[in-house]
């Protein structure tokens, strides 16, 4: 698979973004059964720096694995110190839109969704922009920040240099204008995005 250069650029531009943090109401976990090692390590770092007060991670018995992606992450949490009663959870969710749909009555339930202004997604790097455009979606009042795990075990900015990266990542980029025509994502107001290859 050959990329030229005007695509990458348009992927670092577009896709692979970070954004401007500050301490959120809120972290969405979108759940996985990739890195969580390196998701773990990205939340408890959050934690300890107090940039969020909630926390709810959605991911359901995915993979062929009966136990949910958000009881794995969950427990790992919980292991680290962030206190249980800090974690909402959902245990359903096989895609971003269940994940985002199926967690908002339970955050309604435990804090009130009048209560989050702000949050910070956490998610794999390959999805990146397509988390906050699904939380968009189906939350658009709600302040959006991202924090892109890569676990690919490879600089962001060489992404398209290794064929099993560059694939993971084309391929959730090829995803954005057919799910936006199906309405199941929205374009996320991306002013204070940044490159991602400028912050890793």
């Amino acid at each position: 698979m050959t990329i030229d250069t005007d695509l990458v650029s348009r992927i670092n531009n577009e896709h692979l973004i970070n954004t401007t943090l500050k301490p959120a109401d809120l972290l969405f976990v979108f759940g996985t059964r990739e890195g969580v090692d390196e998701f773990v390590d990205v939340i408890d770092d959050l934690w300890r720096r107090n940039m969020f007060t909630w926390s709810v991670v959605s991911g359901g018995p995915t993979g062929g694995v009966a136990e949910s992606e958000a009881d794995i992450i969950s427990r790992r949490m919980i292991g680290r110190g962030i206190p249980p009663r800090r974690i909402m959870t959902e245990h359903a969710a096989m895609n971003t839109g269940e994940n985002v749909v199926n967690s908002l009555p339970i955050i309604d339930q435990a804090v009130g969704l009048a209560n989050i202004s702000s949050l910070i997604a956490v998610g794999k790097l390959c999805t990146s922009r397509r988390y906050l455009m699904t939380l968009q979606r189906y939350w658009p009042t709600v302040h959006k920040m991202l924090v892109p795990v890569n676990w690919f075990g490879v600089p962001a900015e060489d992404w398209h240099l290794h064929p099993h990266v560059r694939a993971r990542i084309v391929s959730e980029w090829e995803k954005i204008e057919p799910y936006k025509q199906r309405g199941f994502i929205v374009d996320w107001p991306n002013d204070q995005s940044v490159l991602l290859t400028q912050t890793a």
